[in-house]
């Protein structure tokens, strides 16, 4: 098992060029998947998984088990791709004849809309970090990059110097698939990253970092690392609705929806590679749809003529 592992690996970062994120969640899911095998002993012998006897119960029973664990529906459905992305690859390689996670029924999505913050919120999450040291002023332009791009938080942590251009008013992205994309950046938040840049260069701790945002040791923040930073502030203004540090990505694109962006635009700029996501991932107020409704639809309002003549 440990040698097909392996093989995978390599196959995603050779042949798939998947990005570290990607490659860790395939390896993280796999690993969870031999652990359940090891201790319900699907496919076992001699203390060993047996790659040519896992079958469709034992991936079944793994999706058991998953729920059992209260995962969610959309997290057990990535996994169950990743094992059928896994279970491809061994069947091409000649470890097992058929692919049989994909034999295996996605469990069902529940159509749940992440959370998202108003625009008075998003705003009054922009003023919370206080202060002119080098925290509050980083936060500041990492809570003002955040919302002027809809950046995922790995986009963000992967963003370089190199990569930003605040004179045109622009950043390259690295995004889903090694894809990259050039973004806008708005004035509020140019201004604060010119802010940043003067208070990072007497932070940094080794010479020539490239990375865009550092911790308070003066070194690259992690993915964790920023995830802390929006958590503490959402925390700080007892904001409702369970938000997250996902959630201002989610709000970019609900407000430039609201605002009257098209959807292409906001795909573009979220970097979706399809428009249905984008569909998913947005949505409309109940107050704009009954607007437009009442603007669009023939018989959503009844003229005075045709009201006079019911009387």
């Amino acid at each position: 098992m440990e040698k097909a592992v392996k093989e995978f690996k390599d196959y995603l970062l050779v042949e798939k060029n998947a990005s570290p994120n990607t490659l860790d969640g395939y390896l993280n899911d796999i690993a969870q998947f031999q652990e359940f095998l090891t201790h319900s002993g699907h496919a076992v012998e001699s203390s060993s998984i047996q790659i040519e006897k896992i079958d469709r119960l034992a991936v079944r029973s793994f999706m058991a088990y998953l729920y059992e664990k209260n995962c969610s529906g959309a997290t057990m459905r990535r996994k169950l791709s990743t094992l059928s992305s896994f279970f491809r690859f061994l069947s091409r390689e000649g470890y097992v004849k058929n692919n049989i996670a994909n034999t295996v029924p996605a469990p069902r999505m529940q159509s749940k809309l992440p959370a998202y913050f108003s625009v008075d919120e998003m705003f009054r999450l922009l003023q919370l970090p206080k202060g002119e040291g080098f925290l509050p002023v980083r936060d500041r332009a990492l809570l003002e990059l955040f919302y002027s791009s809809g950046l995922r938080i790995s986009e963000l942590v992967g963003l370089t110097l190199e990569n930003t251009d605040l004179d045109s008013r622009r950043i390259k992205v690295l995004g889903k698939g090694r894809k990259e994309r050039l973004l806008p950046l708005g004035r509020h938040c140019v201004e604060a990253l010119k802010t940043y840049l003067s208070v990072r260069k007497d932070k940094i701790r080794e010479p020539g970092t490239d990375q865009l945002f550092l911790n308070h040791r003066g070194v690259g923040i992690t993915i964790r690392g920023v995830r802390k930073v929006v958590d503490k502030y959402i925390k700080q203004g007892s904001f409702a609705g369970g938000v997250s540090p996902h959630s201002i990505r989610h709000s970019f694109a609900t407000h430039l929806l609201e605002g009257g962006a098209d959807l292409r635009s906001i795909q573009e700029l979220l970097g979706h590679s399809s428009l249905s996501t984008t569909q998913k991932y947005t949505h409309l107020t109940l107050d704009r749809l009954s607007e437009t409704y009442d603007k669009a639809h023939p018989r959503a309002k009844e003229k005075p003529a045709e009201k006079a003549a019911l009387e």
